[in-house]
């Protein structure tokens, strides 16, 4: 240590700041993160105690740690830097200098044992901290199976949770129902408020709510509170945006809650049933904001990664199934987690409330109505044309034209198209179904698009969307 002690500095330059959060009514904040400690110091450092490495990334990235150094630079004319430790390392040292005494000759001195560093899990934290009252405990990293599906947005997430507003802000996960997305967002909230020991103000929304919750705020009178609570953020997290489509009022609110959170480095998650691109009516200044920062899609998974994920729900409940069944469920439901999941709680259910051995005969009969028909079983002509139609903006009239603008040609030889795919309908039916139209004519519009697809991969995005729209339907 050196005879310059710059502690005195250290306390009024926390004193003025301080006073400059308090005149912006911003004190809430100050006590949240200028959480340092001054405890020694050199000519060009001082070394301050944080609570945890988590807070100090933190106060570096809001950049209160040079807002620090800057105001003792203006007291002291020294430029200085900080050196954190962390109440684990620094205790026993702490004690000493506080405690000073003459060492006796007579005693015999008792080694110094520094305590480790300990790594504390999350389940561990979860333990010992009130749980968060929006997020579901149950979604975390480690119940989360990743595979082929899903293994880039698992990575990202986790980026982004042991470095929030620091990589990928804002972040968008994106795909259709009962992938996962919801899971992975909750996740990182969990992950942040356990590891800043509940210390993070996280709020997770629903879009649906946030927007409820602004339209009572107007009608309360209550707007002030409603920005500062969302305003003042670490972490946001917004569940469905695409719910917020043909939604001005809460658009321009949301923009300038963003605008707020993106300047104080707060995190932002959001998750929507397709991408950004195919939202409608959503302000371009808003829509431009969601791709700032990483936007990540979600595919369905695969085989191995739909009979992994049955095992570790089994895992987690502690419960067995036979093999075969698990491996049975796997093969045949190829839509989503959710159903994934359906299916296994209807073959436990079945074990506890029957009392009999589970096999494959049995799991073939009781799952006969879910497997009976294919994914598009529910799928008709009629949703593909809606579907098609609400895309474009058209009418379902104007679809079964015989009107040749462009368009109603392109809508017209797409409807055609996905029909194809997804109906076992002949040229001949879809004819009947577009106008009466003969079946050269509609054999044409479906070859057309084939061809089309091959060269143009916006056409393909396109149509992968309407199928996703088209599916989720009948939900």
């Amino acid at each position: 240590m050196s005879e310059q002690n710059y502690k005195v500095f250290f306390d009024e330059a926390l004193r003025q700041i301080q006073e400059d959060f308090k005149n912006k009514n911003k004190i809430d904040e100050f006590k949240l993160w200028f959480k340092m400690e001054y405890v020694e110091d050199t000519l060009s450092e001082i070394t301050v105690s944080v609570p945890s490495k988590f807070m100090w990334q933190q106060m570096v990235t809001r950049q209160y740690e040079s807002m620090m150094q800057e105001k003792i630079q203006e007291l002291t004319g020294q430029k200085i830097s900080f050196k954190p430790v962390y109440p684990e390392k620094t205790s026993s040292s702490t004690t000493e200098r506080e405690q000073p005494r003459e060492a006796n000759p007579r005693e015999i001195p008792q080694p110094v044992t520094e305590k480790p560093v300990q790594s504390v899990s999350v389940e561990d934290i979860k333990k010992n901290i009130k749980k968060h009252s929006q997020l579901n405990e149950d979604y975390t990293f480690d119940t989360f199976v990743a595979g082929e599906n899903s293994d880039f947005a698992y990575n990202v997430c986790k980026a982004v949770a042991e470095n929030p507003g620091k990589k990928y802000n804002p972040m968008l996960i994106y795909g259709g129902v009962g992938l996962g997305k919801t899971h992975l967002m909750e996740s990182i909230g969990n992950y942040i408020y356990s590891a800043s020991n509940g210390i993070s103000k996280i709020c997770y929304v629903t879009a649906e709510n946030f927007t409820n919750e602004f339209i009572s705020s107007i009608n309360n009178k209550t707007m002030e509170k409603f920005k500062k609570k969302y305003r003042e953020l670490d972490i946001l997290l917004l569940d469905d945006i695409h719910f917020l489509q043909n939604k001005e009022g809460i658009q321009e609110e949301l923009f300038h809650t963003f605008e707020a959170l993106y300047n104080k480095k707060s995190q932002m998650v959001f998750t929507c049933d397709r991408p950004i691109s195919e939202l409608k009516n959503i302000e371009d200044r808003l829509r431009t904001r969601f791709s700032r920062g990483m936007c990540i899609d979600l595919l369905p998974p695969n085989y191995e990664t739909r009979k992994a994920i049955l095992q570790k729900k089994l895992d987690i409940l502690g419960k067995s199934i036979p093999s075969d069944v698990i491996d049975y469920i796997a093969k045949n439901v190829q839509t989503n987690v959710r159903d994934l999941e359906g299916c296994l709680t209807k073959m436990i259910g079945y074990t506890e409330l029957m009392d009999k051995t589970l096999t494959i005969d049995i799991a073939q009969k009781e799952l006969r109505d879910t497997f009976s028909q294919p994914a598009n079983g529910l799928i008709t002509i009629e949703i593909i044309q809606k579907v098609v139609c609400d895309h474009y903006n058209i009418s379902l009239s104007d679809i079964k034209s015989k009107k040749r603008n462009k368009k109603y040609i392109v809508p017209r030889h797409i409807a055609i198209y996905i029909a194809r795919n997804l109906l076992d309908y002949s040229y001949p039916e879809l004819g009947n179904e577009f106008g009466g139209r003969d079946h050269t004519s509609i054999m044409h519009g479906y070859e057309k698009t084939a061809e089309q697809l091959k060269v143009d991969s916006a056409l393909d995005t396109t149509i992968q969307m309407l199928i996703r729209e088209i599916k989720d339907f009948k939900k």
